[in-house]
């Protein structure tokens, strides 16, 4: 495996992009827009940067990983000779329909399809090719060049040989993994979600601030972040959209508070747009 597509260039597409790199993986970033491809540039040659700061790369490790890293707004060009091709759109549904149907069309036969959802079934995104068998949930966590761990799911049709070649490919890229079978949710969406979502509850009954909710929960269960927290740094509508979808699967226990979809709707997304739960809105605040 050597050539790979990342399809989307939001915060979780080119953090693909940049492991994947990293990895030796010859590497197309792609989206429609050229300007967000311009910002997702931006964005990784910081986190090389910063690497280089840490002493996690070398003049040399950056300068080789850029030479295999490209940016494209086409998708059937590139995924023409891709072994993988990642998908890592927004959590709806239509959209990821299109783009299978796009790549199933364009991609030679031997290539391996991962979506990178957190809550959406790769049996059902399988069904749009007609390579179920190649197709595979590759969940990743934000931010991906620090967080370890790839839950890779595999849906009712995916093959052994699949699931193999992912959890290599994922290797390569430096992380862990597990290897799951489909239910809504997952492993790591169903627990988040709760949580988080039980921190809202909270909120809205007046236990107490998010600071000292995210305190008690770092503090005391020690989590390396509280659920406001990783609720901003995720996206409040992110978090929003999962919980919908584990309402309808999974019952009652995943239906939304009503003051999470309270912030979503006043525009409250977390770090992207300057506020969530917490005000990013000064320059000091959003580098935390």
């Amino acid at each position: 495996m050597k050539n790979l597509v990342v399809v989307g260039s939001g915060v979780m597409g080119r953090g693909i992009a940049y492991v994947s790199a990293v990895g030796g993986f010859h590497t197309t970033l792609v989206d429609i827009s050229q300007e967000q491809l311009a910002l997702a540039e931006k964005e990784i040659n910081s986190i090389f940067e910063k690497g280089i700061a840490r002493n996690k790369l070398t003049i040399a490790d950056m300068e080789e990983s850029k030479s295999r890293l490209h940016y494209s707004i086409s998708l059937a060009q590139h995924v023409k000779e891709a072994d993988l091709v990642i998908e890592a759109v927004p959590e709806v549904m239509d959209i990821k329909k299109n783009i299978f149907e796009v790549i199933d069309q364009h991609a030679p036969e031997t290539c391996y399809f991962a979506s990178n959802t957190s809550t959406m079934s790769p049996t059902e995104i399988g069904s749009y090719t007609k390579r179920p068998d190649k197709v595979i949930a590759m969940h990743f966590f934000n931010p991906v060049h620090k967080m370890p761990l790839v839950e890779i799911i595999k849906g009712l049709e995916t093959s052994e040989e699949t699931a193999v070649a992912i959890k290599r490919a994922a290797e390569q890229m430096g992380k862990e993994t597990v290897i799951i079978n489909e239910f809504p949710g997952f492993v790591t969406s169903r627990i988040s979600a709760l949580v988080g979502n039980e921190a809202f509850y909270m909120l809205q009954e007046g236990v107490g601030t998010p600071e000292e909710i995210d305190k008690a929960i770092r503090l005391g269960l020690n989590y390396p972040m509280g659920p406001f927290e990783l609720g901003d740094l995720v996206g409040l509508d992110t978090r929003l959209n999962n919980l919908k979808y584990l309402h309808s699967k999974l019952g009652e226990k995943y239906r939304p508070a009503p003051l999470l979809e309270q912030y979503v709707k006043a525009g409250r997304l977390g770090r992207k747009s300057g506020r969530g739960v917490y005000d990013y809105s000064s320059k000091e605040e959003a580098a935390q």
